[in-house]
């Protein structure tokens, strides 16, 4: 008889004679164990004969070719038999081959470059991910896991990389202090090493390459608010010099490859930006601040809370690095909310948002703080045409509620302060 009607005829006698007939189901469970014990079979029998054989290697080759095949026949008949058993994409345009571009995003495992990956896939983009999954989570982007569209690589961009690209987008970088405070020289060659090996690549294959920078550019800024012709005021050697100058420095290379080699290139100063897929135990003001909350724990000031930044939602960074990258202008832009809070007055907006019945604390300030950010988007505005559209009260609410589900499936979330290293909270399906 047929090996998997035996198999389900034995476990319908197991189960009584009074049990219901086998289902569509099981026959097809049936099937899968049979290949998955007759792949085992072969493995062992493959390596018996690798020890004991020169021909080894060559039936281990061919056995592993074996399983495979074997492996996508019965996925595609699984797949044709019971329709459910397809993965659900989210819905991609359609896009011509002549205008569909492939398109390189490192860090796109990330915060941020999760994000973008979501907006260039929903075009209709081939996008390649490259990420060594260090601040970065294979969860951010397992929704396109297996889509003709879709290539996730993890790689370090430390290390050269060569594939045939249209464009660049060069996130990769740890950006929270507790994460690239940790391991200072390592920053240093992301954003150097790293920067020169995408800056190669995009040479070697005339891509163009937008390059993330940040707004820790400026340093603590004598200028307010800070406009892109503003050369900074940075402690070389300070305890954000790595983050700070390695920025810097990628700046540079940028434009002497584009001065010396004609290299097409783009460059984003970005200022603080929270949303969804933030890292709760990254740090930062606004994950520390919405965890704390949340959970009723003392919600942590580093200074009397009169320093300043201005916070964008994700979503209008990700519009922001897309009109750039598409657009004629090649100098440094500013991308960030200019609506300034004190960190005093952003704390308080957290706890009334929460509703939470936290004590504000204020602990002694941390070294090289700034003591004031506000970026000039007039350059952005004239030259891209972008501005940020989501007002930071809603983005906040977006971003809680998000939060909300990571402790309810996480359980109790420790908040990083100055100086300790933020556990990554990585949920991978290995």
């Amino acid at each position: 008889p047929h090996p998997v009607l035996w198999w389900c005829s034995r476990a319908k006698m197991m189960r009584g004679s009074g049990s219901a007939p086998v289902t569509m189901r099981e026959f097809r469970l049936a099937g899968l164990v049979m290949v998955l014990l007759f792949c085992a079979v072969a493995y062992m029998f493959t390596t018996h004969i690798g020890r004991s054989s020169p021909e080894g290697s060559l039936a281990t080759s061919i056995a592993e070719r074996v399983d495979q095949s074997v492996f996508r026949a019965v996925e595609r008949q699984l797949k044709s038999m019971d329709p459910s058993l397809e993965k659900k994409y989210p819905v991609v345009a359609q896009l011509p081959r002549s205008k569909r571009q492939r398109i390189m995003v490192t860090g796109g495992a990330g915060f941020v470059g999760s994000h973008l990956v979501d907006r260039l896939m929903e075009q209709g983009h081939e996008v390649i991910v490259i990420d060594n999954l260090f601040t970065g989570s294979r969860r951010n982007v397992e929704h396109w896991l297996g889509h003709p569209n879709f290539e996730f690589h993890i790689h370090d961009v430390t290390e050269p990389l060569l594939m045939e690209v249209d464009r660049i987008y060069h996130l990769a970088c740890p950006a929270s202090p507790p994460h690239y405070q940790y391991n200072p020289v390592k920053t240093i060659k992301t954003s150097v090493q790293g920067t020169l090996n995408m800056l190669g690549l995009a040479k070697r294959v005339r891509a163009r390459i937008l390059f993330t920078s940040t707004s820790e550019v400026y340093g603590d800024p004598e200028i307010h608010p800070q406009p892109e012709s503003y050369w900074g005021h940075v402690n070389p050697i300070g305890p954000r010099a790595c983050y700070d100058e390695g920025k810097r420095v990628a700046e540079t290379m940028m434009y002497a490859y584009k001065e010396q080699d004609g290299v097409d290139v783009r460059v984003a100063r970005i200022f603080n930006t929270f949303g969804p897929r933030m890292n709760p135990s990254d740090g930062r003001v606004v994950s520390n601040f919405i965890v704390q909350a949340l959970q009723g724990h003392d919600i942590t000031i580093y200074g009397d809370g009169s320093a300043t930044r201005s916070f964008q939602y994700v979503d209008d960074l990700v519009a922001g690095l897309m009109a750039l990258m598409e657009g004629s202008y090649d100098m440094p832009v500013n991308i960030g909310n200019p609506q300034e809070y004190t960190i005093g007055q952003f704390a308080t907006l957290i706890h009334k948002t929460t509703h939470s019945n936290s004590t504000i604390r204020n602990m002694p300030a941390t070294a090289d703080d700034p003591k004031q950010r506000k970026p000039d988007i007039s350059v952005a505005k004239s030259k891209i045409g972008w501005q940020p559209r989501v007002a930071v009260e809603e983005g906040l609410r977006h971003t809680i509620k998000y939060f909300q589900q990571e402790l309810r499936e996480n359980g109790e979330i420790a908040s990083t302060g100055p100086g300790q290293f933020a556990a990554v909270a990585k949920r991978r399906d290995e």
